[in-house]
């Protein structure tokens, strides 16, 4: 079967590789879909491991079915979870299963940007999910990210009625202000470099934009009655928007870092300023937990998040390379989709 091997972000090749071989309780799915993450295209994270077959948002149909399986057969259209918690450890028993050391080890055979890939045995027992039929396989690929977008609200205590502001109007960032209205806010704000985000910001529901390099905290108080956000999500990893992120707060609001930052990234905090005067809370989120993922396809299924708008590119297995580009430059794209089947 055919793959995208990724070297690094400029040297991605389309190579031939074994389907894999399926054992007890495991699956075989044909990727229809599967799109580039953002996480996909950091190279600090991944070069150690090159080269690898990357891909973890995926649509498809299950072509081959493991002794032991009873409630998928073949034909099934599935999406799946890459990494699944074990439900059992001191951390999933806590709520905290995006930190379970199960769930960091699972993963996909070999990766979404290939032809077929096989779901391990612990990943079908925990994390497959049937795609209702007015779902399709390019909206399966939103089901994960979403998943991700829902934990890191839900530890962010987003309410009804809540300003918030998302700084960074990409995939996630756009996702963020998308689920922030479904769930009530009040006002929502959403910042970038870039003016194709910000219009595809107002586009896809944010009452307000702001360009990034202006004086943040001074433009959001003009655009929110005055005030500060109750909820500041922070959806890029730059330095900068980290600073304005605690600068842009409301007393008694929440900064959800919601991006990673490169290596080695530390920022200096007033513990008076913050957290004894203003009772600031600080949190973050990593990746959804099985029940963030069966929440997130209910609301794809359901349109309350209409996620196929919000792809741009469409591509074929050979054009990954420039997926990756794209996704790496984070310009004029929003959502790539990579089609392994074209």
């Amino acid at each position: 079967m055919r793959v995208a091997m990724w070297y690094n972000n400029r040297d991605v090749r389309t190579e031939e590789v074994p389907i894999p071989e399926i054992g007890f309780g495991e699956l075989l799915v044909r990727v229809e879909a599967c799109g580039i993450c953002g996480s996909d295209v950091m190279e600090w994270y991944r070069l150690d491991r090159a080269p690898l077959v990357l891909g973890h948002e995926i649509g498809g149909q299950i072509v081959a079915v493991g002794e032991g399986v009873e409630h998928y057969r073949k034909g099934d259209r599935v999406s799946a979870a890459h990494h699944v918690p074990c439900n059992t450890c001191h951390y999933c028993l806590n709520g905290h299963h995006t930190v379970c050391d199960m769930l960091r080890q699972t993963n996909f055979d070999p990766g979404g940007f290939a032809e077929y890939v096989r779901l391990p045995a612990v990943n079908v027992n925990r994390g497959v999910f049937l795609l209702p039929g007015e779902v399709s396989y390019e909206e399966a690929t939103f089901i994960e990210p979403l998943a991700c977008i829902l934990r890191g609200q839900g530890k962010a205590h987003m309410r009804p009625g809540s300003s918030v502001l998302v700084i960074g109007s990409g995939i996630a960032g756009l996702l963020h202000v998308q689920l922030a209205r479904a769930l009530g806010a009040g006002h929502v704000i959403a910042t970038d470099i870039t003016p194709y985000r910000l219009e595809a910001a107002e586009r896809f529901g944010a009452d307000a934009t702001i360009q990034a390099k202006e004086d943040l905290s001074a433009r959001l108080q003009q655009v929110n009655q005055g005030r500060l956000a109750d909820l500041v999500i922070v959806s890029t990893g730059a330095t900068s928007a980290i600073v304005q992120a605690l600068e842009s707060v409301e007393r008694g609001g929440t900064v959800l870092f919601f991006a990673p930052t490169d290596p080695g990234i530390t920022i200096p905090i007033s513990i008076n300023e913050l957290f004894w005067r203003n009772d600031i809370t600080l949190t973050t989120s990593y990746a959804g937990s099985p029940a963030d993922y069966q929440t997130a396809l209910e609301l794809i299924r359901a349109g309350t998040i209409p996620v196929r708008q919000m792809i741009t590119h469409r591509l074929g297995l050979a054009e990954a390379g420039l997926g990756f580009q794209l996704v790496a430059e984070a310009q004029n794209s929003i959502k790539v989709i990579i089609q392994p089947q074209r």
